[in-house]
């Protein structure tokens, strides 16, 4: 019987393994449903007058991930950019790359992903936050398909957490399934706001945050577990190995 539940365990981890590497590191970091009663989330306002938002997977010199927070940091204050935060851009692969869409500086470097499969980015309906003209969009994965607008940059992850202001349907009240968790909403009036659980919070509480809290209309998850937002100022960076990073920077005059 011992040797079955392993072999049992063993599969179960090894599909997990192949649905994206961030998906066993949140399976086992599953935790009691738990925020910091004082601060339950860490929160950045994006407004698109002021800040501009930009996605970096690889290093353009050396064409290779960036990989960690402290590396997009560095990079950016080189560049001459004033950082207010970044933080991991959705959910990837074992190898380092994008699992769905993925747009930088106007070039698609991974396509959409409308394929159904295991995990968190599958639970459809999943969907793209995108930058146009300067300006910040959030659609469903289909709906993004058939319009296909014209993009700087865009990231495909899911599930949606709210979509028109209507929470996903297969999230519940009271579900048991809680862990850290990230996400990005646009307001109705265009603003941006990213937030990531001090502390462990299912999928209905943290899409109801969004929805009551933050007033925004559209939500889309990032990633769970091992996600980090850096702010400015922040004393320590995380070391944890990502694919891709949204970087929020002053707008340069």
């Amino acid at each position: 019987m011992q040797y079955q539940a392993f072999r049992i365990i063993a599969m179960i981890l090894a599909v997990m393994f192949l649905a994206g590497c961030s998906a066993i590191k949140q399976a086992i970091q599953n935790q009691p449903c738990v925020l910091n009663a004082s601060e339950p989330y860490d929160i950045v306002r994006i407004d698109p007058a002021l800040h501009t938002i930009t996605l970096h997977w690889k290093n353009p010199i050396t064409n290779e991930p960036f990989k960690t927070v402290q590396n997009v940091v560095r990079w950016l204050e080189d560049s001459g950019d004033s950082v207010i935060a970044v933080t991991n851009a959705g959910i990837f692969e074992p190898d380092l790359v994008p699992t769905g869409l993925y747009v930088e500086n106007s070039h698609e470097l991974r396509p959409l992903n409308l394929s159904d499969g295991y995990g968190n980015f599958y639970l459809k309906p999943n969907g793209i936050f995108f930058i146009r003209d300067h300006q910040f969009g959030l659609l469903e994965s289909t709906s993004f398909s058939k319009k296909r607008p014209s993009t700087e940059y865009a990231l495909q992850s899911g599930p949606l957490l709210l979509q028109d202001n209507q929470i996903h349907p297969a999230f519940m009240p009271g579900s048991r399934n809680c862990r850290l968790r990230s996400g990005i909403g646009v307001s109705s009036d265009g603003e941006a706001i990213i937030a990531i659980s001090n502390g462990a919070v299912n999928f209905y509480d943290f899409a109801t945050w969004f929805r009551d809290v933050a007033e925004v209309t559209d939500a889309l998850y990032l990633d769970g577990a091992i996600s980090v937002l850096y702010t400015s100022g922040k004393p320590e960076i995380s070391k944890e190995i990502f694919a891709g990073f949204l970087a929020v920077t002053l707008k340069r005059k």
